[in-house]
């Protein structure tokens, strides 16, 4: 049964993450540490006690989730024999999840993974001004109806398909005019629910181009070796091994499409059968329950979770 470790996302951060994992096991506890020098920011002390409006922020919240789900690999390698080069047939991550993803395949250090984090939040948050741009979930429709919706509610401004997340589920991502008109469109072609997301800005689209800019600098000054196992690339929903196309790819997918449907497909169509969600919450589990049929997700945040997977393994 091959398995594929998978990494989340913005909008699964919480107030508390990653604590009781930092005061149960030292291996979680020196990657929040390793990540607040590499920060110079308690960012651990803003995780564990908020407020969530701070935490919620781009740029705290990216480094944050993935410090999570590196102190959950620490542990899990340290107490439960895990190996990724042996035990995992691929990882992915969904956005800034692909960092955390590439950091426990050993493609770039933790420290690193958590300034680039950091650029890459800023540079995001920065790239549209405040007010200009949004992002709308459209729910039961596939990304061909999306995308359709998107092309005729842009009107010359940018509108599109920034995720298709699966079961049903798609984001779209622009100028804030073109995502209001999406979202009255959506709901007269029968799209069974359409909303607007509580985001600070329009990610994952060409608004973002400044933000590519800005990774794309970042990332050539930053050490980078093969990952131990292939990461399944979001923008090309194919693995990647080699240093410089996964370069690439992050750059891409500052502006282009998180294709997470398409990974998890790829990656059952591959022999994956066994989804583990590594850090914060439950979102990446639930979608592939619901892309992947018969494939069992169950996830790693919490000491509880840890007992459950030192279990599973016998």
């Amino acid at each position: 049964m091959a398995t594929a470790f998978i990494f989340p996302g913005q909008g699964s951060q919480s107030v508390g993450m990653g604590k009781s994992l930092a005061e149960t096991f030292p291996a979680a506890r020196a990657v929040f540490d390793e990540v607040d020098a590499a920060l110079s920011q308690k960012l651990s002390a803003l995780m564990w006690e908020g407020p969530s409006e701070e935490l919620t922020l781009t740029a705290n919240a990216q480094p944050a989730l993935m410090a999570v789900s590196l102190a959950a690999i620490r542990v899990l390698e340290a107490e439960a024999g895990l190996s990724l080069a042996r035990d995992a047939a691929f990882v992915a991550g969904h956005s800034l999840g692909e960092y955390s993803a590439l950091a426990a395949a050993g493609t770039f250090s933790i420290s690193d993974a958590a300034r680039l984090l950091r650029i890459r939040g800023d540079a995001m948050q920065q790239a549209v001004p405040a007010g200009q741009g949004a992002m709308a979930a459209l729910l039961g429709v596939d990304l061909d109806q999306a995308r359709a919706i998107a092309a005729d509610s842009a009107q010359g401004e940018v509108c599109e398909a920034a995720n298709d997340n699966g079961g049903g589920q798609v984001v779209l991502s622009g100028a804030k005019a073109a995502i209001d008109r999406a979202i009255v469109l959506a709901g007269e072609r029968g799209v069974r629910r359409a909303m607007l997301l509580p985001v600070s800005a329009p990610f994952h689209c060409a608004l973002m181009q400044p933000a590519a800019d800005a990774m794309r600098a970042a990332l050539a000054d930053v050490a980078m070796q093969a990952p131990v196992v292939p990461v399944m690339a979001n923008v090309g929903a194919g693995p990647l091994s080699d240093p410089d196309a996964i370069r690439a790819s992050l750059v891409a997918q500052v502006t282009g499409t998180v294709r997470w449907r398409e990974c998890v497909e790829a990656m059952a169509a591959a022999g994956v059968s066994d989804f583990l969600e590594v850090g914060s919450g439950k979102v990446l589990s639930g979608l592939v329950k619901r892309i992947a049929s018969g494939a069992t997700a169950a996830t790693v945040g919490t000491p509880e979770d840890v007992t459950a997977y030192k279990a599973r393994q016998g």
